[in-house]
């Protein structure tokens, strides 16, 4: 059984220990992938370039600037206009606090947004729109499959090494790019990714399968050349029982969020991003020590590696 307390106090020493390069770990990590939603990187995604009509919307607003339709729009409950006339400065704060974490959990689908713009723009007849959109799509996918999806795992593994000691070499996030390693990790990541856009359809669904996956990561940093069923039924196992004390875990990050909010994400950088990180790591090996002790399906798989 294991304590958020004790997960966060043994984080701090991770990071204490491995303080300049954790945030360096971290602010690639955000520059790159997004991975942390209240950095300053997470919060300018957070912003409508992530809305998957944002360009068509954008434009209709500017062509049809003086006309009632925009009036209405204004008077909708979820138009920025709205919230700022009814919402004091705090509680925007906080409602923007939520959106970037939101917008965070759904990650690793941003590209399907892009996707999405697309085909919209070709349905609304904006041709050349929509060509730059899908070549942009195409980028968009191959940087998100293999460079950023990889990395992210990179970070973990960064993570988990740097418990075990200080001044934990940044190049360990390399490892995972390997030519053993890299497509592997790649497409398992990239499935992971498909499936929780798949489950997001059904909303709760969504969430539960993010936190039936969030394993995966730490598992496939642990054994890169882990086989895909394998990966995802070590997560599932690892989970069962500890998804909602895990959504506890990230709540109890809200403050602190908040705090990186009103700082312009730079508390984020300098603290919140290697704390959470390490934290989190840290939980993964308290439910791998369970996973190898209990003698889960294919636990020997990441027995190596204890």
């Amino acid at each position: 059984m294991w304590k958020r307390k004790e997960l966060k106090d043994k984080a701090k020493k991770v990071v204490k220990k491995n303080y300049w390069t954790a945030i360096v770990v971290c602010f690639l990590i955000a520059l790159l992938t997004g991975e942390f939603g209240t950095s300053i990187i997470g919060i300018w995604q957070s912003n409508d370039s992530m809305d998957p009509n944002y360009i068509i919307h954008k434009q209709s607003k500017t062509e049809n600037n003086d006309k009632k339709e925009e009036k209405k729009e204004t008077n909708d409950i979820f138009s920025k206009e709205y919230i700022k006339k009814t919402f004091d400065e705090t509680q925007i704060k906080i409602l923007e606090t939520i959106e970037v974490n939101l917008n965070s959990a759904m990650k690793s689908q941003k590209y399907i947004f892009k996707i999405w713009d697309a085909i919209e723009s070709f349905s609304k007849n904006y041709t050349q729109l929509g060509i730059v959109l899908c070549i942009a799509s195409v980028i968009a996918v191959a940087f998100t499959i293999f460079i950023a999806d990889p990395l992210i795992v990179g970070g973990k593994k960064y993570f988990l090494k740097a418990r075990k000691g200080s001044n934990t070499k940044i190049g360990i996030i390399a490892e995972v790019y390997q030519k053993e390693h890299w497509f592997n990790v790649a497409m398992i990541m990239f499935l992971r990714n498909i499936y929780n856009a798949l489950w997001y359809l059904t909303i709760i669904g969504g969430i539960i399968k993010t936190y039936e996956y969030r394993m995966i990561p730490y598992i496939l940093a642990d054994n890169p050349k882990i086989e895909r069923k394998a990966a995802f039924k070590l997560s599932k196992q690892m989970m069962k029982k500890n998804k909602w004390k895990t959504f506890i875990l990230d709540m109890s990050f809200f403050g602190w969020n908040f705090l990186s909010v009103i700082t312009f994400g730079l508390l984020s950088i300098l603290y919140i991003n290697p704390y959470n990180a390490a934290t989190i790591a840290e939980l993964y090996s308290i439910l791998k020590k369970k996973a190898i002790e209990e003698k889960y399906d294919y636990y020997e798989l990441i027995k190596e590696n204890c």
